[in-house]
Parts: C-alpha cells; structure tokens; sequence
C-alpha cells in the first residue's frame, strides 16, 4: 500500500517563456513546451522522487491528456486511481520571465468532476496511508471527504490551501494537521478567516511572534508552515504538539538555487514534506522541513512542474 496519499489534479501544462510577463494587450515571443503538471500531480510526483510509495487520486478524461498520465504514473511507480470523466483532462496555461517567476491560467475540466463519492470508493488506500496530502484545484467536498476519512483513520493530514483564490471554508482548516500556504495564499487566509488584511509581500519580514500569533489565529492547534520561497520557510506549532521541535515558531533559511523556473516549488515542497513525514515519522518536524525546503530549491533549477521533480539521490548528493 501507498505510504502517501494525494488527492488532486492532473493538468497539461501548456508553458511559454519570455524576457518579461504579458502585460493586457501585449504580445511577446518566446518559448513554448509541454508537459505533465497539476498540484496534485506536481506533488505525487515529488512524493514518489523522494522516496515514499505514493497513489494518487483523480478525475481524468478519456483522451491523450489522460494516456500521458497514466503512462507517467506507471513510469513513477505511482498507485494512479482516476475517475473517468466526460469532460477533458485537465489544462494550464502557464508563462515564465526571465527571472523563473510564473503566471497561471488553469482550465479545470475534468478535475472538477471529482466526487466525494469516488473518493469513498479509494478509502482503502487512504485509510492504510501514513499521510495524506490535498490542495485545492478539486472540488471543496472530494477533498473535505478525504480529509475526514484520513482524521477518521488516525493519517496525518497535509492541506496545501493553493491556489490562493480557491477560499477553503473553515471545515478544510480544522481537517487539517498541517497547514501549508505560500505568502500569498496565507493573507488569503488571513483576509477570508479572520478579517485581517496584510501585505503578501510583507510575510517574509515580519515579525516572528507577530506571524506566530496570526498563525495560531488561523489553525489553533495545527501546524502552519509558510514559504516563502528564496527567504525560506517559518513554522508555527500549537501549544500542545510541537512535533518534536524544541520551539513553537522557527524559521528556516532558504536553501542557494541557481533558479529557472519556480512553477512547481510549492508542490516539490509539499510532495517531499509529505514523504519525509511518511519515511521518517519519528524525526523532528524541523528534519522534515529541511528536507522538504532543500527538495524545492533544487526543483527549481529545472523547467517543468512535474518533469522537475528531482529524484532522492540528486538531493542526496547536493546536500550531503
């Protein structure tokens, strides 16, 4: 059975690369490739790379989109269980800048026809997992049924609110053992949940109790970890689980990249977090974070989402 569960989308990712980003009415030139993408996949991929035996759970259309899929689940040695569906498999559209940074326009299709009651048809492989990871590309009520079938079975939940505009309702939040928005998505958090407004852009120089306390707002007893992509990652622990940590809040500094593109850092992350947690239960939370952020930072210096993902041994070898 699959020590990692993902629950998710599968996209074809449709990626252009240019000097600078489109601006409204403007049209540049540049690169283009194809190719595999999706958080959920982007995060089963990574989960595998790492070292976890991973499945992954999604909604598919019966077209080419889905054959790469499955010929790339195969390929990862991932447990790939899809719902069939009438509407075409997932899409993206995605563009690049000079600088690695990234805007996404993302077609749902079929991944929006994923249904609590296919979710219950997998709860075998949920049930037996270690861990268990979702986002928010997939319908509110897959993913709440998920959840609650994992708290149910004693599996570590992992919920990556992303992306930012999708609003979880505070049903997701407290199914949730950890938290793991960017700084955008936490101010999301922070703006829908709690009425607080801050700056995206000021999360990564704030104050460490100031974030702590937001934190604690937000999932009183979970963990909430932030990324914060080049400055790193902060932790935030509640009063009664410190996961094996010495503090309730930490930070830990980003790892050096030679970067080119970022599409699927946040999903490198997730996807190694969930397998360190899974391979490694008895290691401090900070040991998993280390890995996870190093994990991510060597992501990003290939192009691609989940052609990107790197495999254990090149981590292994450039962090010793």
């Amino acid at each position: 059975m699959s020590s990692v569960v993902v629950v998710g989308s599968f996209n074809v990712d449709h990626a252009w690369t240019c000097d600078a980003l489109p601006r409204a009415g403007e049209t540049l030139t540049g690169g283009y490739r194809s190719g595999p993408g999706g958080k959920g996949f982007n995060q089963a991929v990574a989960a595998a790379r790492a070292g976890a035996p991973t499945g992954f759970i999604c909604a598919l259309g019966d077209d080419v989109g889905a054959q790469l899929a499955r010929a790339l689940a195969v390929a990862d040695g991932i447990d790939l269980r899809d719902a069939r569906s009438d509407m075409p498999t997932g899409t993206a559209g995605i563009f690049v800048d000079a600088q690695g940074r990234n805007s996404i326009v993302i077609g749902a299709g079929a991944n929006g026809t994923l249904s609590a009651g296919f979710i219950d048809l997998q709860r075998d492989a949920i049930e037996n997992a270690s861990v268990l990871l979702v986002q928010l590309e997939s319908p509110p009520d897959a993913i709440a049924h998920a959840l609650r079938s994992a708290r149910l079975h004693g599996v570590s939940t992992v919920l990556n609110p992303a992306p930012a505009n999708a609003s979880p309702a505070p049903e997701l939040l407290v199914l949730a053992d950890i938290l793991t928005p960017n700084e955008t998505e936490f101010a999301a958090l922070l703006a829908r949940h709690l009425d607080e407004r801050i700056d995206p852009d000021s999360v990564a120089s704030m104050d460490d109790a100031v974030l702590h306390a937001l934190c604690r707002r937000l999932l009183p007893d979970g963990a909430v970890v932030i990324t914060l992509g080049a400055f790193g990652v902060f932790v935030s622990h509640g009063d009664t689980n410190r996961r094996g940590d010495g503090h309730h809040w930490y930070r830990i500094a980003g790892e050096p990249a030679h970067a080119v593109d970022t599409t699927g850092a946040g999903d490198a992350f997730n996807g190694a977090l969930a397998a360190s947690l899974a391979n490694a239960p008895q290691a401090s939370f900070a040991e998993h974070i280390v890995f996870a952020n190093r994990y991510a930072a060597l992501s990003t210096e290939s192009a691609g989402a989940a052609d990107a993902m790197p495999c254990l041994a090149d981590v292994q070898a450039r962090f010793p």
